[in-house]
């Protein structure tokens, strides 16, 4: 079996930057145990797989994303680069792409400029104490705590977010999912990075999903609704967010690294 394989960089219009996701059509599920394996094999922080939605009333596609090591409910940059792939390689035509996920109903819109703005849930932090430790385990003073699907640590500037040599070890017996640490930005709106060695990704280049968290604290504390943000990795990248109601619409640009082939025997 020959499968088509694309690996694209994602919320950078820049190659060697960015979050790369590997993107693997297809036009039925295989095995989940030859998913994992395949991304396993990729060793991205995502591959992302699709098929056809067929008469699935309100999808074009069904969605799927694998780290090297476990199915993800929710992922931005291999969304992103999905959408990408079908309008640039697969040809799909119409403006928007509908994919149904484990996060219900997810949209990618084709902009007059090229960039693609995913529609994605938004997923506000509850306010909690600071974790015992946590400040040790990342060497930087934390200001404010919040927990959603993923926990999200408020440090004092955006410096403290790029000085972060974080313990992995403390990151991965946090209860919730990974860990973002944020601050205000000094070129834009606000600095990110994203830990989560529970899944197999000691640090994500650019982490869509977790502006889903992000974006709703920094319009709340900033009095506004559209967003400048930087995830401030080795990579780097650059998400443009606003905030609809209970949505986060989340714009980037892609950039098409590799297409080639999968043989599997």
């Amino acid at each position: 079996m020959s499968l088509q394989l694309y690996q694209v960089d994602a919320f950078t219009d820049s190659l060697f930057s960015g979050n790369p996701a590997a993107v693997v059509p297809l036009t039925a599920w295989l095995p989940d145990d030859v998913l994992c394996a395949i991304a396993a094999e990729n060793n991205l922080s995502e591959t992302a797989f699709f098929i056809p939605a067929g008469d699935d009333e309100g999808a074009d596609f069904h969605l799927r994303w694998f780290t090297p090591t476990t199915e993800v409910a929710l992922c931005g940059h291999a969304t992103l680069a999905s959408a990408f792939v079908l309008f640039t390689a697969r040809g799909w035509t119409a403006s928007t792409l509908r994919f149904s996920s484990a996060s219900g109903l997810l949209f990618a819109e084709r902009e007059d400029d090229g960039l693609i703005t995913l529609d994605f849930p938004s997923r506000p932090g509850r306010e909690m104490d600071v974790p015992e430790g946590l400040e040790a385990a990342l060497g930087q003073p934390v200001i404010g705590f919040q927990r959603a699907v993923m926990n999200m640590a408020v440090l004092e500037d955006e410096a403290a977010v790029r000085a972060v040599v974080p313990d992995l070890d403390y990151i991965s017996r946090l209860e919730g999912q990974g860990l973002i640490i944020t601050a205000a930005g000094d070129d834009g709106d606000c600095a990110s990075r994203y830990f989560a060695p529970n899944s197999g990704i000691d640090e994500d280049p650019v982490t869509g999903s977790a502006h889903c968290t992000i974006a709703p604290y920094w319009a709340r504390r900033l009095g506004k609704t559209v967003l400048d943000a930087r995830q401030v990795s080795k990579r780097g990248g650059v998400l443009r967010c606003a905030l609809q109601d209970d949505r986060v619409r989340i714009t980037g640009a892609s950039r098409l690294y590799m297409s080639g082939q999968l043989a599997i025997i």
